[in-house]
């Protein structure tokens, strides 16, 4: 019993701090749109499975935005 909550934690841990790279790299680029952005916002933010949604087929959609 003891493992099984542990290894849920571990999952859980997991998928938390791969939501949060998926934000911070939606944060860091530009889809052309507000309302883009924000989608990819909420789909990322879904969870377990949201950052690899995003990862999937949104990743490559954004492009870094230049420095000024």
């Amino acid at each position: 019993m003891d493992q099984t909550i542990l290894y849920l934690l571990i999952i859980f841990a997991i998928s938390f701090g791969l939501t949060m790279l998926a934000l911070i790299d939606i944060i860091l680029k530009d889809f052309g749109s507000i309302k883009t952005k924000i989608i990819w916002h909420f789909v990322a933010i879904v969870p377990i499975v949201g950052w690899l949604i995003y990862l999937l087929f949104g990743y490559r959609k954004g492009q870094r935005k230049k420095p000024a």
